[in-house]
């Protein structure tokens, strides 16, 4: 045998003998795979080391060793298995585990690095988008991981995972109308799914679908109760003014975590909207002996203080709404002022801190400022700027967006002035008009596009702001209202930006409808000096037309706002204005009975 035909023959043998090795290989780490997977981790790990034995370089080997140690959560050993297995052949799956383990040991940042290097070597795998995106989401990169998810259904339209996260993330981001679609298609995929069906009962939440929340949230409920779940139940129940039934479901979530907040805060409401006031106040001093107190407890516990006339605890109490991530009011480098400093010659700014009917009902306290010497500078939401302007005591009125070109020595949040003055029931600043009358010429005016009537003419509001966390108890349908409009009368709409079912009905009635010229308040002020009586719900035309001493009935839920009180159907804050008030079934049905008599009374007197 010549010398090339002896070396030909030693490379044979060397070829067999490395493939025999490698198969020897292959099949103890198959045999440790399935060790393993049968619950069997000690049996994988021998299985792995003799392969490894075989060939120490083998990379399935290496890689089960780490998926051992990552199963026991040692995590340190399984980076560095996988890490060995993927310095001898870097496979997107291997990234996937090192990432995982990196991931178990919250070292976030590196497990993405190297799940962006697995998405580059795997780019149509939809996994490991997916664990992409779950990365993403603990790091709280949530736009980034909302990306990962909706690449993950371009590669599989049907992955619940992702179409679950991708509606959970949505719904976080306010986009509801979209969330619910994803959260449909997800439990079309699997109807049974729990996180998809807690998922989207919080979106059919914020939806305002309270009903359809509850039939998901409740199977969500049986198929794994958690606390979330059963506070969404009461929270939805709260919704539809069962508060009774709901607070049975707050009381089940706080079985389940007996410090939760939320649930906490909720059961607070609940109590609030029952009028059981004495446990709910029993109920604030055990949240307060737990360390559990929030800003949104604290805001609720002084509404009822407020509402049944504990004013020093309530309007100290009524300061928690600037803790809260819905406060309008911004920060300022000057020192507050609250009501003991001297403030004679200085220049104070009062600034509107809530809503419009806020601002309206708590500018009675500017006059009072001036009166201190203070010179006051009053910004407000710009609707109301030019009806405040010329309120007593103000030298300056700006709206809020002028604030940072401003120069003062003290500020005072206006809805603060009540706890300044030290305010309580029976030291109500009342008068009986303290707005800037609309000039004779602009009633005139108004009373002129009405044109001529011996009737009496009434002014109609009967919805304040959808986004108002209450809007569901205080609005009223407008064709609620329709058996008030066969009363003798002339009927004159004030109501801004009707809803869609509202502003179809108004257009097939004989309401006079000019609110398309009302460009701010003081236009509705004009015009509602030119009627006889507002009839509204607890909106902004209810503190404009009592501010202005008009004649004003007020239709109030059951658990009204706290400055109508309970049980009386008059105001300390507005003389001139009447309440009619839900009884315990809460059905504006009476309410609008007993308006309608009270209104065929006063009409018949004028005729």
């Amino acid at each position: 045998m010549s010398r090339r035909e002896r070396r030909a023959a030693a490379r044979k043998s060397q070829t067999g003998s490395n493939g025999a090795v490698a198969k020897t290989a292959a099949t103890l780490c198959e045999a440790g795979l399935r060790h393993l997977q049968s619950g069997q981790p000690l049996d994988a790990q021998l299985a792995c080391r003799q392969a490894l034995e075989a060939d120490p370089h083998h990379a399935d080997a290496l890689h089960l060793m780490g998926l051992i140690a990552l199963h026991a959560k040692q995590h340190d050993h399984a980076v560095e298995w996988i890490s060995h297995a993927i310095r001898q052949d870097p496979r997107p799956e291997y990234l996937a585990s090192l990432g995982t383990a990196l991931q178990q040991q919250l070292r976030y940042g590196e497990a993405l690095n190297v799940f962006d290097k697995a998405v580059q070597l795997g780019p149509d795998d939809a996994e490991l988008w997916r664990c992409r995106g779950d990365i993403l989401v603990q790091m709280e990169r949530f736009d980034q991981a909302l990306l990962s998810f909706q690449h993950v259904l371009k590669l599989n339209p049907r992955h619940q995972d992702a179409l679950y996260k991708s509606g959970a993330l949505l719904n976080q981001f306010g986009r509801y109308a979209e969330a619910i679609v994803l959260l449909d298609r997800s439990k079309e995929v699997g109807p049974d799914h729990a996180p998809t069906l807690r998922s989207r009962a919080q979106t059919l939440y914020n939806l305002k679908r309270f009903e359809d929340s509850l039939t998901d949230g409740k199977r969500a409920y049986q198929l794994a109760a958690d606390a979330d779940t059963c506070n969404n139940i009461g929270a939805a129940l709260r919704l539809l003014g069962r508060d009774a039934e709901a607070l049975g479901w707050f009381d089940k979530a706080l079985e389940i975590r007996p410090n939760s907040e939320a649930a906490l805060d909720n059961k607070v409401i609940s109590l609030f909207h029952l009028h059981r006031f004495d446990e709910l106040f029993a109920l604030h001093e055990r949240i307060r002996s737990l360390g559990r107190l929030t800003a949104m407890t604290e805001w609720n516990v002084a509404l009822a203080n407020l509402l049944t006339g504990n004013f020093e605890a309530g309007w100290r109490g009524h300061e928690a709404r600037l803790k809260l991530p819905s406060s309008k009011h911004p920060k300022f480098r000057e020192p507050r002022w609250r009501g003991e400093e001297e403030i004679r010659g200085k220049t104070v700014l009062v600034c509107a801190d809530e809503g419009l009917g806020d601002t309206i009902h708590f500018a009675r306290y500017v006059p009072m400022l001036a009166e201190r010497g203070a010179r006051v500078i009053l910004a407000v939401q710009p609707p109301l700027q030019r009806l405040l302007s010329n309120l007593n005591g103000v030298s300056q009125c700006v709206p809020t967006s002028a604030i940072a070109s401003l120069t003062f020595d003290w500020h005072c949040p206006i809805s603060s002035l009540p706890l300044a003055f030290q305010t309580r029931l029976e030291t109500i600043p009342s008068a009986v008009s303290y707005l800037p009358s609309p000039s004779m010429s602009h009633v005139k005016a108004w009373r002129g596009r009405l044109g001529p009537s011996s009737r009496l003419r009434v002014g109609l509001a009967w919805s304040g702001s959808s986004a108002h966390a209450n809007d569901a108890n205080r609005t009223v349908p407008l064709h609620l209202l329709a058996p008030l409009l066969d009363v003798d009368a002339d009927f004159v709409s004030l109501q801004k930006d009707p809803r869609p079912d509202d502003k179809a009905l108004l257009k097939q009635t004989d309401i006079v409808d000019l609110t398309a010229d009302l460009t701010d308040f003081a236009e509705t002020a004009a015009l509602a000096s030119s009627l006889d009586l507002i009839i509204t719900v607890d909106t902004s035309v209810a503190h404009l037309a009592g501010a202005l001493g008009r004649p004003t009935w007020i239709l109030l839920p059951w658990t009204p706002d706290y400055r109508w009180l309970l049980d009386r159907d008059d105001s300390p804050w507005y003389p001139t204005v009447r309440l009619f008030r839900q009884t315990a079934s809460r059905d504006y049905k009476s309410v609008v009975a007993a308006v309608r008599s009270e209104l065929l009374n006063l009409a018949a007197t004028r005729a």
